[in-house]
């Protein structure tokens, strides 16, 4: 077994966070099923699908590597579970539903050390606050495309970001991963990151 990092995730998002902390990885997305169970609350079930997510890639018989990082990332308004739109209509509802108002966005994230058997999971939560918008603003930025893969049917990280009035909380937890929350995780399961004695030599 290798000391490699595997990121069970296609997202591009978070790709791109993980290289911004200098982490060395490879991507190997999950096929882990993302229903939602009645009886979980929000924070369970980010974290239960995060758990899914790496252990699902982890227990491949051709896995090749030590850490699998999983994560999954909603918006919850009113307690309702906003995940990616099915069209542009569901996408249209969902931004008239946060229009004006605040909204949490949870990511969880979980570490599977196949090695040790150890594992770090957790949800996160970050407070956002949409500006007011018009019907015209909602259908100028669905027909961009940007909403369209987007849990919530945004992405701060993009055009998204002019719909947002301001945020309490982790900015990267609402990109989808809480790199700071992550970052410590690593260190406790012994990763080495550029915070560490291990990733500085």
């Amino acid at each position: 077994m290798n000391d490699k990092i595997i990121l069970a995730s296609a997202s591009p998002r978070r790709k791109e966070l993980l290289e911004q902390i200098g982490l060395r990885f490879e991507i190997v997305p999950s096929n882990a099923p993302e229903e939602v169970l009645p009886e979980e609350t929000p924070e369970e079930h980010v974290v239960r699908l995060s758990i899914s997510k790496a252990s699902e890639v982890a227990s491949r018989p051709d896995a090749d590597g030590r850490w699998f990082i999983g994560s999954d990332t909603i918006v919850l308004c009113n307690r309702q579970i906003l995940g990616k739109p099915k069209d542009e209509q569901h996408a249209a509802e969902m931004l008239r539903m946060l229009s004006g108002r605040k909204h949490t966005v949870l990511s969880g994230y979980a570490i599977l050390d196949r090695k040790t058997g150890e594992q770090r999971a957790e949800a996160v939560a970050t407070c956002v606050r949409f500006r007011n918008l018009t019907e015209d603003e909602i259908a100028r930025y669905i027909a961009t495309g940007e909403p369209m893969d987007k849990a919530g049917s945004y992405g701060i990280q993009g055009l998204g970001v002019c719909l947002v009035a301001g945020i309490e909380g982790s900015y990267t937890n609402v990109v989808g991963l809480p790199l700071c929350r992550l970052t410590l995780a690593l260190e406790e399961l012994g990763v080495p990151t550029f915070l560490s004695s291990a990733g500085s030599n």
